[in-house]
């Protein structure tokens, strides 16, 4: 169940939050990372799929920088749903898009466990994916139980809670122009 926190809060998770990275060094991350992934699937057609709702911002930040032609989609799976624990996999919405004989771009906000996104390559794979590849915004520096790195990361952070730039702190702050890790987290 989500956590109901007041703005004044929020306002202090923030205030006394580390900034980790600041604007200027995230879309760094992000120009780099368009770089490599145009080098890679110019000439694939890909379907991207942005992983809600972290992957929001982050996918279309990303998107923009593409200058190939795509197809966009979104797929609703998360473990966390507003809290600072991950739990069982909650399968939301599925893309419309048919992803049989395709490549798959899939864009999340962070690749911490790597539970999710495994998940969600298995799935890919199993909706007849030719290739699927993923591009997270956050790399957490720590050990996964699922996928073990991804394709294409804009930063590495340390393994601490952070949010800003579609991650969340119990469902606020994902809004915030910058990565900042959570004091005592």
């Amino acid at each position: 169940m989500t956590e109901s926190l007041d703005k004044n809060t929020v306002q202090t998770v923030l205030q006394e939050a580390d900034l980790i990275y600041n604007q200027a060094e995230v879309e760094q991350g992000l120009d780099r990372m368009a770089a490599e992934i145009t080098q890679l699937l110019q000439e694939e057609f890909p379907i991207c799929l942005s992983v809600m709702l972290g992957g929001l911002i982050f996918s279309g930040q990303l998107a923009t920088r593409l200058q190939f032609p795509l197809e966009l989609d979104y797929i609703h799976a998360t473990r966390y749903r507003d809290t600072t624990q991950g739990h069982d996999l909650d399968w939301q919405k599925r893309p419309k898009l048919c992803l049989e004989g395709r490549s798959i771009l899939v864009m999340d906000d962070i690749l911490d466990e790597g539970i999710t996104l495994q998940s969600i390559m298995e799935y890919c794979y199993q909706a007849g994916a030719t290739k699927v590849y993923t591009a997270v915004l956050v790399d957490k520096d720590r050990e996964r139980k699922g996928l073990s790195k991804a394709d294409f990361v804009g930063v590495t952070v340390p393994d601490r809670y952070v949010f800003g730039y579609g991650m969340d702190y119990k469902g606020h702050l994902r809004h915030v122009a910058g990565i900042y890790a959570v004091k005592g987290l």
